[in-house]
């Protein structure tokens, strides 16, 4: 049996609480995912899960064998990142975490034209508009905006983007063009929840900043869906520029508020700090660091 193999599956299907979930995380199929965690417990003369027909935990001996292994793996993909690194050629897998809009659009990008440098490496990219458990689920990498409310991670910024106020025309003509941002206590306004105090939109006034409380009928996780219900005239919505530049070059949203702008939201590359970091993602984060600072 190949050890190593068989600890990978091991600690994918922990993370994943699932032989489904740890298979596809590998690229396996689940019946050899299986074969080889069977092959590691009869190595180990140990039951290393609980299987049930719904639910897969571990055992007491199975948690205590993925604290000691997970990092032993981690150290392994480092020794053979620093031979990949040596011979000037990348190999392997990055499993990253993003939100939806930004990851399906900008990040893909910037993912292609690392991948064109790193043939070899495969990148697993999962979208999600709620915050992912990274340690928890066995992701290498998050790119999150906003600031880090998890001390127990590490970030390294990537961008500023500006966070900006828009609404449709039709909206506008319908409700009328708030001058102050104090008026959009009046407004129907799109709360975008991902962020940090979603409802008290902040502005810079006379060199102060100011927040104000907003309400609305539309609460989300996700800056496209916002942006959608913006463009259709059903409120005003506070979003990353990425959301709704194209929309705004179409005339289809209209900035409201540009000389009022508090501020940007940062864009960052999460990892877990337990990791030793794989050749691999560190210079993946470079890239994306020397990319999107452009």
């Amino acid at each position: 049996m190949d050890t190593i193999k068989c600890m990978e599956a091991f600690a994918a299907v922990a993370s994943n609480q699932s032989f489904t979930g740890g298979a596809k995380q590998l690229g396996l199929s689940t019946k050899l995912a299986s074969k080889y965690v069977q092959q590691l417990e009869e190595k180990l003369n140990a039951q290393l899960f609980y299987r049930t027909t719904r639910s897969v935990t571990l055992t007491d001996t199975g948690q205590a064998y993925y604290e000691k292994c997970t990092p032993l793996l981690d150290q392994f993909n480092e020794l053979e990142g620093l031979v990949q690194q040596r011979q000037g050629e990348l190999a392997g897998t990055i499993r990253i975490t993003a939100p939806t809009g930004f990851g399906s659009r900008e990040l893909v990008k910037a993912l292609g034209a690392f991948q064109l440098i790193h043939p070899k490496i495969m990148i697993d990219l999962q979208l999600a508009d709620h915050v992912v458990n990274i340690v928890d689920e066995g992701f290498d990498l998050a790119v999150r905006f906003g600031r880090l409310n998890d001390s127990t991670l590490i970030a390294r910024k990537l961008r500023d983007m500006r966070a900006v106020i828009v609404a449709a025309p039709n909206y506008l003509k319908k409700y009328g063009n708030p001058k102050h941002p104090s008026a959009l206590q009046t407004h129907n306004c799109l709360i975008q929840m991902t962020i940090k105090e979603p409802a008290n939109w902040p502005f810079i006034i006379n060199g102060k900043q100011h927040s104000y409380k907003v309400n609305g009928t539309f609460h989300s996780n996700s800056p496209r869906a916002s942006t959608h219900m913006a463009i259709d005239g059903l409120g005003i919505a506070r979003c990353p520029l990425y959301a709704v530049q194209s929309h705004i070059e179409k005339g289809q949203l209209q900035l409201l508020f540009e000389e009022y702008e508090a501020s940007t939201i940062g864009l960052y590359a999460v990892y877990p700090p337990n990791r030793h970091l794989s050749t691999r993602v560190r210079a993946l984060i470079d890239f994306l660091v020397e990319r999107m600072s452009n």
